[in-house]
């Protein structure tokens, strides 16, 4: 099964110039480029076509947040000429990564610029800058800019390719901003299964209640009082709807749902894109689906 999942990701790259989800490209030539996560990994594609040997170390459906990397991707990360990550402490776990690969040649942090915001509890920077189509246009730039440093025989292509993915997601904003404009004010309330779309909320106008993980990790564990007080607050800001992403278990969530009377909407895209064909697998994708979700259960 996850072979042939690797081979379909492969061959819808042959097809289409901005191919998401995780693991190799399998198409290519050039550098070899490593991005750490399925959001860079697409907008990489995005960029670069065919032209250098692409590999995405996170596959669709996992979080960066307890990622481990195994020797193989260990051997990409020594190869590759150029690897690509998030920063704002999402993936440090690369640079242990690149100090067992032996080094890398260049690494960048496609992030850089982005004005970044305190998570909901205020402690650490928010690493999902992508779920603001603005902040990933600036993703877009930075990765062209490091392409094109890189591979500089194949930059004019990289900027035409980066400029015609960032009108993509301009068309995906303008898309997200109908269906937020579709639902009553009064609604427009989100309780999540932890801190992850910040971005989205204030791009888009809408309220964060609170998370069931009240933190912008995954891997935190919520306390009874935390949960208690969720409760209380869903109750009283008369919130519609509890929003889990896929890549967590949402089985806390669902007994929140249910002791409140509250739907539960479980398959938002957070800390990944989706798998290939799923319509979440590009970042344009997967902001406009998370928002025909949100939309359809809030209105």
């Amino acid at each position: 099964m996850r072979r042939s999942l690797i081979l379909g990701a492969a061959f819808v790259a042959v097809l289409t110039v901005a191919c998401g989800g995780g693991g190799d490209s399998g198409s290519g030539s050039g550098i070899k480029v490593v991005a750490t996560t399925t959001q860079i990994g697409a907008l990489t594609r995005a960029v670069v076509g065919d032209r250098v040997t692409l590999s995405t170390l996170l596959e669709a459906g996992a979080s960066a947040h307890d990622y481990e990397p195994d020797p193989s991707a260990l051997k990409k990360i020594g190869a590759a000429t150029l690897v690509l990550k998030n920063g704002i402490g999402l993936d440090d776990w690369l640079d242990k990564s690149i100090k067992s690969a032996g080094g890398a040649k260049s690494v960048v942090v496609v992030t850089k610029g982005i004005v970044t915001s305190k998570s909901a509890e205020g402690d650490d920077d928010d690493p999902h800058v992508w779920h603001d189509p603005k902040n990933a246009q600036i993703m877009v730039d930075n990765i062209v800019e490091a392409l094109s440093a890189a591979d500089p025989t194949n930059a004019a292509a990289f900027k035409a390719n980066g400029a015609a993915y960032n009108l993509k997601l301009q068309a995906a904003d303008r898309e997200v901003r109908a269906l937020i404009d579709s639902i009553p004010v009064g609604n427009r309330k989100l309780v999540t299964n932890h801190d992850a779309f910040g971005y989205f909320l204030r791009a888009y106008g809408l309220t964060f209640v609170g998370a069931v993980i009240p933190s912008t990790s995954s891997e935190a564990q919520p306390s009874a009082k935390d949960l208690a007080n969720l409760q209380k607050l869903i109750k009283r800001e008369g919130v519609k709807a509890i929003f889990a992403e896929g890549e967590i278990d949402p089985k806390v969530a669902r007994e929140i749902g249910k002791d409140t009377g509250v739907k539960i909407v479980d398959n938002l895209y957070a800390d990944s894109l989706g798998k290939p064909g799923s319509g979440a697998d590009t970042v344009d994708g997967m902001i406009v689906s998370n928002a025909k979700k949100i939309a359809e259960a809030l209105r």
